[in-house]
């Protein structure tokens, strides 16, 4: 895979609604997963059928929490326990498809590329308000969404893409059977 992949940057901080008024930041994972846990719970409770948008606000968060423990353990993958759990988040036959980079298509293959061109030299950052998420009936959902690559040597984040990760929900567990990172772009200057 051509390390450009991993070229990508700017910086962001991700937030996203928790069902309320307030926006919360993304920042610990447990932290959403928990909310999203206690707001499945609440749904539950109310032992009805909830309307659509209280489902798919959920849904966001459920996946908002995934996609920040993804890219968390991608961040620090250069200590081997984190890429392995990075590796955890995608299927055995997961395929990658990178408009610059070309594509993998095996878990085995997608890790050894991110070992050899990301880890220790990249971190990954979702761009705030950019993530959508739809679900997919009787398997999981998709997420849509910009994000940037800034290197830890210069701490440079030079560019944008878009990406859709599509998540299949297993029990309780969300894995990532398809990635797609494409659009790659310089990233805009910044005005004062």
């Amino acid at each position: 895979m051509n390390p450009a992949f991993y070229s990508l940057a700017t910086v962001a901080v991700l937030t996203l609604s928790l069902a309320t008024t307030e926006p919360a930041v993304a920042t610990d994972a447990p932290a959403l997963a928990k909310a999203a846990s206690d707001k499945t719970a609440e749904a539950s409770h109310a032992g009805t059928a909830q309307p659509a948008a209280a489902l798919e606000d959920t849904l966001s968060t459920q996946i908002a929490a995934v996609d920040f423990a993804v890219f968390d353990s991608f961040n620090k993958c250069a200590a081997p326990a984190e890429l392995k759990k990075h590796a955890a988040f995608f299927t055995e036959n997961v395929e990658f498809y990178h408009d610059t980079g070309g594509v993998t298509w095996n878990r085995k293959d997608m890790i050894a590329n991110t070992e050899k061109y990301a880890c220790g030299h990249y971190r990954r950052e979702l761009v705030a308000g950019t993530m959508k998420v739809f679900p997919v009936k009787e398997f999981g959902a998709i997420e849509q969404g910009v994000h940037r690559f800034c290197s830890f040597e210069t701490g440079s984040c030079d560019g944008l893409a878009d990406f859709v990760i599509v998540w299949r929900k297993q029990g309780e567990q969300w894995k990532a059977t398809r990635v797609l990172s494409y659009g790659h772009r310089a990233a805009e200057a910044k005005t004062d």
